[in-house]
């Protein structure tokens, strides 16, 4: 049993990451702390003070562990790759995972590429981005390409290497074949260095430029090369006047703009560059509508930018920012000074404003897609209860899987679907305990016997102490159990459910040659989805998410193996150089990729022991 008044009482005065953790063992926040004594302690202390949320995350913690780092700096870093890595539900996390598109200039290259790449590394080429409307992008690209004839094939040029034959887009002037030798580096370097111009928003010194090579063709009575330099100038304007023109100072801004209802929060990011309004991007924090503005800002702000390629000079807000050490990371991220603003009055403010109401904007956006899915998602069950012949509509349902490779790790799910959407708080992990190996039908057996078991057991407690149904966390019972498993787990639910007297409807899922849902078992009797398009889609739906969710935990649990096992293995890495490894490079794959260089900069890690490590992975010679 974790004892909170010991535990409190021995937390060091030190800075450091906390990590709290519920009945399960799942992390449900991360913070850091200058104080790890002072600042754990407040959620146990004067909870009346506390936001909502934080209530209710507290309520849910049963024990914590911290790490300790040498600085504020550090533990801010150790934070977000922590929740990178586990995405606790009460921290503020950014809702659309989905990978925004750069445009790559690869200028490691004798002959750059210019293409779109929803991957960013620092691997020494140029980023743009990312940008959160894909066509625009791809758009952009086309106007480059049809300004600049620069190469979109995968070869290998060499400045000097031996000329190859030109393709078709050569004789298609869309491109000067640098692989047939006849443009040279420098001439080829010209182009790519006008291109990033654009990108920067620096169109008035390509302009000018254009402007001065299009006279002296004029000049030279070279009419035809002046008429290909005005339909650059014209499709460089054409691209420009898309940009709204902010402001006459040329700066790199970006202008942060929040909006509450009363459950959600919308976030917009203004993006100026070069005094031009370049692109924005809207995230939905669900469920934070009651968290305080300062926390919400200042938590998006380290979510936000350390997923970003870029971190501008200037960061405008409409509350100031008062975490100190958010800026000094701001500015090492950078490179260079960042200035955290709150204009009062002027253009700078009226950008704010329209930031804000793009924010708004945005919310009700969302809001009218949820109540367009929710229309959806209703007719979806309505064909679902005709189907099965059910009295009424099914308002929870649960599915479950079991996930395993060869019998390690082996995990059960389960997912839950109510009030016509996944309802995610309710989502539920099982290690297996009892069954050995891959039987999926007894890892089945044992994680339904623990749920309904649990449930029994806290609905009578809820009886006998006259409690609310929802201070228990199986007491609600579905209206209809989803077997992915078809008829063999649906026998083993029945089972299940005639051993504890329970009756509740139960489906199986009948699987095409894909893999996918073609047909539902019920009561013994094959039912087919075909004409039934809204509750195929659903049924489908809820079969992808308990199968991600049964993976992603697999995954986790073989990840906490993993490195276990591969840290604590390598010759001359104890404790703390492990904690140093991770700090630095924040995965194992990146320490595998490490060079010896880069290992010996390691606080700790001297040249020997960089060796060992590399020895490790690569069996290189000491």
């Amino acid at each position: 049993m974790f004892d909170f008044e010991y535990q409190l009482g021995i937390l060091p005065d030190e800075p450091g990451v906390y990590l709290m953790k519920n009945e399960l063992g799942e992390i449900i926040y991360v913070g850091k702390a200058k104080s790890l004594k002072k600042r754990v302690k407040s959620y146990f202390q004067n909870t009346k003070n506390h936001s909502e949320k934080t209530r209710i995350m507290v309520s849910k913690v049963v024990e914590f562990e911290y790490i300790l780092t040498d600085s504020e700096m550090e533990a801010l870093i150790l934070e977000m790759n922590l929740i990178k890595k586990y995405s606790p539900r009460y921290n503020v996390l950014l809702k659309d995972d989905k990978h925004f598109p750069f445009i790559k200039i690869t200028t490691n290259e004798d002959f750059p590429r210019v293409y779109v790449t929803r991957t960013y590394a620092k691997d020494g080429n140029r980023y743009f981005g990312p940008y959160t409307d894909v066509t625009a992008v791809h758009e952009t690209l086309d106007t480059i390409k049809k300004i600049y004839p620069i190469r979109t094939c995968k070869r290998v040029i060499l400045e000097m290497g031996a000329p190859q034959k030109p393709c078709l887009n050569y004789h298609l002037g869309l491109c000067k074949a640098p692989c047939a030798g006849y443009i040279n580096k420098k001439d080829y370097g010209l182009m790519i260095e006008d291109i990033i111009r654009l990108l920067e928003g620096k169109d008035v010194v390509v302009k000018k430029s254009l402007k001065e090579d299009m006279m002296k063709a004029a000049e030279a009575l070279d009419f035809e090369q002046a008429a290909k330099l005005r339909d650059k100038l014209l499709s460089i304007e054409k691209t420009v006047q898309k940009q709204k023109v902010f402001t006459g100072k040329i700066h790199d801004e970006d202008y942060i703009g929040l909006f509450k209802d009363e459950e959600d929060v919308s976030v917009q990011v203004f993006t100026v560059r070069d005094g031009k309004l370049m692109g924005r991007e809207h995230h939905i924090l669900k469920s934070f509508a009651k968290e305080e503005d300062q926390v919400l800002l200042e938590e998006f702000m380290k979510s936000y930018y350390s997923g970003t390629a870029f971190v501008p000079k200037n960061i405008y807000t409409r509350l100031p920012v008062e975490d100190p050490i958010l800026k000094e990371w701001l500015e090492m991220r950078r490179g260079k000074g960042v200035e955290l603003l709150s204009p009062k009055r002027g253009p700078k403010l009226n950008m704010l404003s329209l930031a804000e109401s793009n924010a708004r904007a945005t919310l009700e956006q969302f809001k009218e897609k949820i109540l367009s899915e929710y229309d959806q998602n209703m007719r979806a069950l309505e064909e679902l209860a005709t189907l099965l012949e059910l009295e009424d509509l099914p308002e929870r349902m649960e599915a479950f899987d079991i996930s395993n490779i060869q019998g390690v790790d082996s995990v059960g799910t389960m997912i839950v679907y109510e009030g016509r959407k996944f309802k995610k708080s309710d989502y539920r992990r099982f290690k297996i305990k009892t069954v050995k190996g891959a039987n999926d039908y007894d890892s089945m057996r044992e994680i339904l016997t623990r749920r309904f078991q649990r449930g029994l057991k806290e609905v009578m407690e809820i009886q006998e102490r006259k409690l609310e149904y929802t201070q228990g966390k199986f007491s609600i019972f579905p209206d209809l159990l989803i077997m992915d498993g078809g008829k063999g787990q649906v026998n083993i639910a029945k089972e299940v459910l005639r051993d504890l007297n329970l009756e509740i409807p139960i489906i199986g899922l009948v699987k095409d040659e894909a893999h996918r849902s073609r047909g539902i078992i019920y009561e013994g009797v094959e039912y087919s989805l075909k004409g039934r398009g809204e509750a195929k889609n659903l049924l489908t739906r809820i079969q992808d998410e308990v199968h991600r969710f049964a993976i992603t935990y697999h995954r986790t649990l073989r990840d906490k193996r993993t490195l276990h096992s591969i840290l604590e293995d390598i010759p001359r890495v104890g404790a703390k150089r492990r904690k140093n490894l991770m700090l630095k490079f924040g995965s194992i794959e990146a320490i595998r990729q490490a060079s010896l260089v880069e290992l010996s900069k390691t606080p700790g890690i001297d040249e020997e022991t960089a060796r060992s490590i590399r020895k490790y992975f690569h069996g290189e010679k000491q």
